[in-house]
């Protein structure tokens, strides 16, 4: 066997071994089984994080949504205009800056985010089973310090 062959083997397994493909990968897995789970709901994974942030009160404006979801504004406006269309928000403009507009949960948009949260916990607990607590406190931990990274990723 000539080293020609051996090499995109052995760089197989090294990306296989990479922490990003890992995660990469993981978060593949688990968006797709929350797509499926939510196509009952006749919405999708991204606007579920919508409703999620929103409901949280973590985001107000489609910049601080794009920014926080790591999502382009223009994919944001595409999820927002499609959530305003079915009712689930409304945009209104922000009394001390009438150039910028605010983002806020409909009634049926509330009650939307209300039936999210078990939803997203029924497929992470398919997807972690096998994990001790003590595990997924560990992973949490590494997750958040990796976050905290962000500015320095941020050019």
């Amino acid at each position: 066997m000539s080293t020609e062959n051996q090499q995109p083997e052995v760089y197989s397994k090294q990306v296989e071994d990479s922490v990003g493909y890992l995660i990469a990968r993981a978060r593949s897995m688990l968006s797709r089984a929350i797509e499926e789970a939510l196509r009952e709901l006749d919405i999708t994974h991204a606007q579920g994080g919508v409703f999620l942030m929103l409901s949280i009160g973590q985001c107000n404006t489609a910049a601080d949504l794009a920014r926080d979801m790591f999502i382009d504004s223009a994919a944001m406006k595409r999820t927002l205009d499609k959530l305003e269309a079915k009712g689930f928000i409304r945009r209104y403009t922000d009394a001390s800056d009438k150039r910028l507009f605010k983002l806020a949960l409909t009634e049926s948009g509330k009650a939307m985010a209300a039936r999210l949260p078990p939803i997203y916990a029924s497929v992470l607990d398919i997807g972690f089973t096998g994990f001790a607590p003590e595990e997924i406190q560990f992973l949490k931990y590494l997750l958040r310090k990796l976050l905290a990274n962000r500015s320095l990723l941020e050019t």
